[in-house]
This record gives structure tokens, sequence and C-alpha cells, in this order.
């Protein structure tokens, strides 16, 4: 009995000493009363550098000519000082804009935007400490799980779509010395964005790692195969996947495997999913037996949140967005890891068929600096959803 007491004492220790050091990093319902030294602050359009007692303080007399400095300054001239007289920016057509700088230690806890114009042209990307290359480079809808630039509720722990374009992230984002984070409009006109992120100022623990995330287009798939990621290196792990599907064929489209080859794996992967459907947590083609249709779901790790059906004129091709967050199973890796997943349908005759799909992903993942290079980003014509 003493022994017994003995080690749970120290597992107690242990926890409590893991939970100090990841003190104003990590906050759920079990730690949310204890107390923390981490500094909370909040970037706006109101407070462009989060100084602490530096918001709302645009005037909308004096700064009337300044864009991105008072662009509610008609509306809240009568009011004077402090009544929401720059709630929003404005990022022209080929402007990148700065959203955020933040002078580390800390984390990015939340990120709140609602953008106007095509999602798929606005392009977010974060740079940790002094790199000079992003490890997050995405077009902002599909960041969200909005790549077809119409509006689909998503309730997850991660990320939550809400209404009307409230686009809302918790991924958890250290950084040790630096944090920016710029947006790009490729369009050619002019986009508004709100836009709010949250962040802590504290200590950061040396396993902590950086969040990467990265954008990929098989348009159509080649082989039947869509590389989801490839070529990183170094320790870390992998904790999402978004998938925007445009299928060219009617029938089932989502027989494909998920296959993870890490640490040296070569023509085999460690891990090798039985489905897209399995591996997105649903079963059965996604379908409502009573219904006989597609049935979307958003949970808290998993979802197939959007399902665009044929509108039986120019909307033709079904298309389908749908996540998986390893939050509670993240995946583990050493030396280096690659995604990739297969697009399979059905033929008339019961046999496999290797098909042509429009797919579109971003995946997430932790790790060590530096990351790989990258490849290109696409440009706006081959990103361009055309449905």
């Amino acid at each position: 009995m003493k022994q017994i007491l003995v080690i749970l004492f120290v597992a107690v220790g242990q926890l409590a000493t893991a939970q100090s050091r990841f003190n104003g990093l990590d906050m759920n319902m079990s730690n949310l009363s204890r107390l923390s030294d981490a500094k909370t602050r909040s970037i706006s359009p109101e407070n462009y550098t989060g100084a602490k007692g530096k918001g709302g303080m645009a005037d909308p007399k004096l700064d009337s000519a300044k864009r991105n400095v008072a662009n509610a300054w008609w509306s809240s001239s009568d009011l004077g000082k402090g009544w929401k007289v720059n709630p929003f920016i404005v990022v022209e057509a080929g402007e990148t804009f700065t959203i955020g700088e933040i002078e580390g230690p800390g984390a990015i806890q939340h990120i709140w935007m609602t953008p106007t114009g095509n999602w798929r042209f606005s392009i977010l990307r974060f740079y940790w400490d002094d790199e000079t290359t992003p490890s997050i480079e995405v077009p902002l809808g599909d960041f969200y799980g909005m790549a077809y630039n119409e509006y689909a509720h998503l309730n997850s722990m991660a990320v939550t779509v809400n209404p009307g374009s409230a686009f809302n992230s918790y991924w958890k984002m250290p950084f040790r010395k630096k944090a920016r984070i710029t947006i790009t409009n490729i369009n050619t006109e002019a986009m508004r964005l709100y836009y709010q992120i949250d962040y802590t100022l504290t200590e950061v623990g040396e396993d902590e790692g950086y969040l990467h995330a990265q954008f990929r287009r098989s348009n159509p798939t080649k082989g039947a195969l869509h590389t989801l990621v490839d070529g990183i290196k170094g320790k870390g792990q992998y904790v999402g996947t978004y998938l925007a599907w445009n299928v060219n064929n009617n029938g089932w489209w989502g027989e494909g495997e998920i296959k993870f080859f890490m640490d040296g794996d070569t023509e085999f992967p460690t891990i090798n999913g039985t489905g897209t459907e399995d591996y997105f947590c649903g079963s059965y083609n996604f379908e409502n037996q009573k219904t006989k249709q597609y049935q979307e779901f958003s949970t808290a790790y998993a979802g197939l949140h959007q399902v665009i059906r044929p509108n039986g004129l120019y909307q033709s091709q079904q298309s389908f967005g749908m996540y998986r967050w390893h939050i509670l199973d993240p995946i583990r890796f050493e030396k280096d890891l690659k995604v990739t997943i297969q697009d399979l349908g059905w033929r008339h005759n019961g046999k496999y068929y290797a098909q042509q799909s429009d797919i579109s992903s971003v995946v997430f993942w932790y790790q060590r600096e530096p990351h790989a290079a990258f490849p290109k980003l696409p440009g706006k014509a081959d990103l361009e959803m055309i449905r």
C-alpha cells in the first residue's frame, strides 16, 4: 500500500510539474482555475501591436485620410475616438499586409477573422522566430476548411466556422522569439478583413514544437494518388488533415486508403488506412440509410462538414469538404514523414476504379525548426476552384 501511495504521489507531482510548465499555454477545463503569470494580449485593427493600454486609439478627425488607421471614420465621426473607428483593414489587390507581429516568447491561442472576396485568393503566411520562409503557407479559406468560397458550418476543437463567414482557429502556436503573420491578396479586387489574434506572453518549454501547415492540390490526380505532404524532415507530430475533394465521375469515390510513410519507410508505410470515409471517422459512403443521401456531420475531431450537390445546371459536379484532427492521437515521427491518399472509386463490374479527381489538401503538424522547403504555392489560375 505504501508503494502504491508513493507511486501515486510521484505521478501527481509529475502532472503538477507538467501543468506548471505549460501554464499559460495549455488551457482546458481541468486547469482553467490555475492562476498564471502569463500575460494576455490581442491584436486587431483597433490595436495593431497588441500593446497594453493601446486599443481603440484611432481618431476619426485626425486619421480620416489614413487608410487602415480610421477605416470607419465617417461612421464614428459624430462620436469620436474609442467608438469603433478602425475595426477592419482593406488589403488592396496584390498587396501583402502584416496583420500580426509579436515579440516572444509566447503562443497564439485563437485567431478570428471574417474576410470578403474569394477566400482562395487570400494567402496566409506565418513566420516563427527569425525564419525567412513561412512555416504556414495556405489559402485563407482552406486554412479554415472552406476551400469552395461557400459557407458550411464546421464545429470542431481546432477550427470552427460560424454564420455568416466567421472563421476561428484554436490551434496552439508557440514561438520563442517572434511571430509574424501576413495576408496577401492575389485577387484583382481589394478585400476587407476584420480579424483578432489572441495570444499569451509566457515561457515556452524546450519540448514545444512549432505549428506548420502546407497546402497542395492535384488537379487532376496523377496515377490516382494525391500526395498531402512529402519531405518533412526532423522530429515532430502530425496533427491534422483537411481535404477538398471534387469528384469527376458518378458513383462512390472514397475507397482510397491514406498512408503515412515515416522514419525511413520506402515502398510500404507504417500506418495504412482502410478507406477515405474510414479515416475521416465515417463509414459506408457517409450515407444516411434513411434518406439515401450523403450525411454531413461535424464533430470535435472529424467531420464531413460540406457536401456540395449538383444543381442540374452549371454546378454539375459533386464536391466534399472533410477534416480529421489528430488531437488525441497525434502521429509522431522522429526523422521524416510523407502522407498520401489514393483516389479510388468503383467500376460497374465491382472492380476498383483509379480516378482522376481534383483534390486540395491542408495538413497540420508540429516540429522543431528548421523545416524543409515547401513546394511553391500554385498561382492564382491553379488555385481557382472551378466547379
